[in-house]
């Protein structure tokens, strides 16, 4: 993590990650690998807005991750570990015995010339990928597949790993960030390790600019509304809330209230709810 010296007032608490020691090789993206999203800016296909405090921000490439890897059996080198402006965790340019390149998400201590693969007896090294049953009970996973072949969907932003807690019945019970203990098919398949950049929840942005340049609109606070626009809007000065249970701006209640679905798909996969 680096930090600046007071040199300005928004310099004072302007913390930044340090990519010397992450950042090696070809700094540009591999050009066939990126493409341009088209930025909704929190709107709807109607051109209404559904997520407030989106808008803007620097012009950014998309980086096509190869969150499946499956390539079996291939043993890839690592070229050169990249930073991705679409997600939070680092990532890794790969190139495959047979030739191909491919993005895939960077574990942390991942170096360039590095060799991984994906296979069913792959080593149990870092940035290796095997299925969950072959894994030893206590070992730290990441870009989890909840389906068997779906690719990766658990783990993957920076710093975030699983721990296996157990095989039983066809299925790994994984202890999650959260504390939530789930079950997922042991046939999926898993990276070993830890997401690279775990420095990320240190960052401290120290100016709205640099919010603005993220995409970040600005956040008005309900309090400072007009009683119209927002539940605890109104009054002279600083006053109460004025309702009785916390609201958002529509009226919902939003502290104390349980927002998982009851009949939600996944609860008989939950075997132990996060506190």
């Amino acid at each position: 993590m680096k930090k600046y010296n007071p040199t300005t007032p928004s310099r004072r608490h302007y913390t930044a990650v340090t990519y010397k020691d992450f950042l090696e090789g070809e700094k540009r993206p591999l050009k066939k690998l990126t493409i341009r999203l088209k930025s909704p800016a929190g709107r709807n296909n109607q051109g209404r807005i559904t997520m407030r405090h989106q808008g803007g921000g620097n012009k950014r490439a998309y980086r096509l991750i190869d969150f499946k890897q499956n390539k079996i059996g291939v043993s890839g080198k690592v070229e050169g570990i990249e930073y991705d402006p679409y997600r939070t965790a680092f990532i890794a340019r790969v190139c495959y015995a047979d030739g191909e390149r491919r993005y895939i998400l960077a574990p942390n201590g991942l170096k360039m010339g590095s060799t991984i693969i994906t296979s069913a007896d792959a080593p149990l090294e870092v940035g290796n990928r095997t299925a969950l049953k072959r894994i030893p009970v206590g070992t730290f996973v990441f870009n989890i597949e909840i389906f068997p072949g779906r690719g990766g969907q658990i783990a993957r932003s920076a710093g975030t790993s699983v721990q296996i807690l157990a095989h039983d019945g066809g299925h790994t019970h994984l202890k999650m960030p959260s504390g939530e203990v789930r079950k997922v098919p042991w046939d999926g398949y898993a990276s070993i390790g830890q997401t690279s950049n775990w420095e990320h929840n240190l960052v401290v942005l120290g100016k709205a600019g640099r919010s603005r340049a993220l995409g970040i609109r600005p956040t008005v606070r309900g309090s400072v509304m007009n009683p119209r626009d927002h539940k605890y809007g109104g009054g002279e000065g600083k006053t109460q809330r004025g309702t009785k249970r916390p609201k958002d701006k529509w009226g919902n209640i939003t502290g104390g209230r349980k927002t998982r679905k009851r009949k939600k798909w996944s609860n008989s996969m939950i075997v132990k709810r996060r506190k």
